[in-house]
């Protein structure tokens, strides 16, 4: 065997070989890389030099692997991802201690965020970084994420996961919106029926939890299946729900954990009280990534988010706030 045959592959080249691979686009890689792409064709062609094999079949307007190519990228791709997640938990450790927690927008912006000031209040050296979006991310693929708040059925909760709490509905109107119908301005909301009179704000959603999220799905809960109300105002995300019916748009279907302290403000009614309620199968969770669960501030951080979650727990199981005199 020839010195240059044991001699260790360039990781430059290798990371320019697995970027051109996904991408199949030199151009594109180099822009990743943020090297010319004449750079990149460089890497390229020494890696195959060095192995005496063509990666690429490379044409006038595509790029394709070559069955060689697709035999490295193999090795090279867990390889690679080992390594950048080994370089971050090292940086991590030497700088600034941050969890980073995967959320829905909703979740994020009505029940985590208005919390977590008082977590940092009590852990200046931690920093939080949220990522709010409705996709459910994979904490093993992506090492970025140390825990996620999840709105799932049990049967997929996963091994290990957190149960925060269960979900109420409960119909919510605005304080100015209750008081315009106690002084006779609005039409009456004493019971379910006289929804008919009022706009119904509802989430526009077609994942499988909208199912028990639905007004229809409450009406049909009340007897009421076929009640058109006076108008309805579709809206994509809960926290949309939950600004239009503060504003006296309407009435909103609010999830019971996530406005909880708006209804003990005063700022939301539930029209109907208790009897408004209704529970659904879903419920919010905590999963915490297998490589983050070792790091001291995730713990604490998990911790905390237990701690909160009792404390929701508590609220909505203790019945919130009754709903004013004139609502019965």
């Amino acid at each position: 065997m020839s010195a240059r045959s044991r001699r260790p592959l360039s990781l430059t080249n290798l990371r320019a070989f697995e970027t051109v691979a996904r991408t199949l686009n030199f151009g594109a890689a180099a822009d990743e890389l943020h090297v010319t792409q004449s750079a990149v064709s460089r890497q390229i062609k020494g890696l195959e030099d060095e192995l005496g094999a063509q990666l690429f079949v490379r044409g006038t307007r595509h790029v394709q692997i070559s069955p060689d190519g697709h035999t490295l990228l193999r090795a090279v791709e867990p390889l690679l991802g080992k390594l950048d997640a080994t370089v971050q938990s090292i940086r991590r450790s030497r700088g600034r201690q941050r969890v980073s927690v995967a959320t829905f927008a909703s979740f994020g912006s009505l029940w985590l965020l208005p919390r977590v000031e008082a977590f940092q209040r009590e852990h200046a050296g931690i920093d939080i970084r949220v990522s709010a979006h409705d996709a459910i991310s994979d904490l093993e693929q992506d090492t970025e994420l140390d825990l996620a708040l999840r709105y799932l059925d049990p049967a997929h909760a996963g091994a290990g996961a957190v149960r925060l709490f269960d979900e109420t509905l409960t119909p919510a109107v605005s304080r100015s919106l209750w008081q315009r119908i106690a002084a006779g301005e609005a039409p009456p909301l004493a019971r379910p029926a006289d929804l008919v009179h009022h706009t119904l704000l509802e989430e526009d959603d077609d994942r499988a939890s909208s199912e028990f999220l639905s007004w229809r799905h409450w009406l049909s809960r009340q007897q009421l299946p076929s009640l058109e109300p006076r108008h309805w105002l579709s809206l994509t995300y809960t926290y949309q729900q939950v600004q239009a019916a503060l504003a006296g748009h309407g009435v909103a279907l609010a999830r019971l954990p996530l406005v909880i302290e708006a209804i003990e403000r005063g700022e939301l009614v539930e029209p109907f009280g208790d009897a408004g309620r209704i529970v659904s199968p879903y419920s919010y969770w905590m999963v915490l990534g297998s490589a983050a669960r070792s790091r001291p501030e995730v713990a604490r951080f998990a911790a905390w988010i237990e701690a909160e979650a009792e404390r929701t727990r508590a609220a909505v199981g203790a019945g919130g706030a009754p709903a004013p005199a004139a609502a019965r």
